[in-house]
């Protein structure tokens, strides 16, 4: 594989809801023709960046995205009052904690948070550009951390080998090597 398919395969993984970051900086760092091609700080810097890039982009398709939606009775009727009611439970949070909020709710590497939710909780709590960005940016770095750590414990065998972790992050073979 040329370096431009092994980038573009990071990048398109890190566009994937849900996935993001959190599942290609592990495929980068253990698929052995990336990490031949690559070091783990570069597979990292282009995961990064290309996930804070789905954060960006998300919020800003966000308003056009509500206006083509808000046209149609039936999501104006159905779908609009629970995002509404959704925004009502967690505005007291945002006023609270600010930017700090979403970027711990986006940095968390758990089901359900990410650069996609963020954005989109972002937009329906009003946040501005400039302070989506921030919260953006510091979200996925916290996440981007967490992972690349993980992974470096799991490389340099600080996860033992017969962990659920270690084997969720890598596929074992029958003899115990890494595939």
């Amino acid at each position: 594989m040329t370096m431009g398919m092994l980038i573009a395969t990071l990048i398109l993984l890190t566009f994937i809801p849900g996935l993001e970051l959190r599942a290609s900086i592990p495929v980068g760092f253990f698929t052995p023709a990336i990490r031949e091609s690559m070091t783990w700080p570069v597979v990292a810097a282009i995961c990064l960046a290309a996930n804070i890039a789905v954060g960006v982009l998300t919020f800003w398709l966000m308003g056009p995205v509500e206006r083509i939606l808000r046209r149609w009775a039936w999501f104006d009727r159905r779908v609009w009052p629970i995002l509404e009611r959704s925004r009502g439970k967690l505005h007291p949070y945002v006023e609270k904690y600010g930017e700090w909020g979403l970027a711990v709710f986006i940095g968390v590497p758990l089901p359900g948070t990410g650069a996609y939710t963020g954005a989109f909780g972002a937009y329906l709590l009003g946040f501005d550009r400039r302070r989506f960005w921030i919260a953006n940016a510091l979200g996925v770095l916290i996440a981007c951390l967490a992972v690349v750590g993980l992974c470096l414990l799991i490389d340099r065998g600080a996860i033992a080998e017969e962990s659920l972790l270690r084997r969720l992050f890598l596929k074992q073979l029958p003899d115990g090597t890494a595939g």
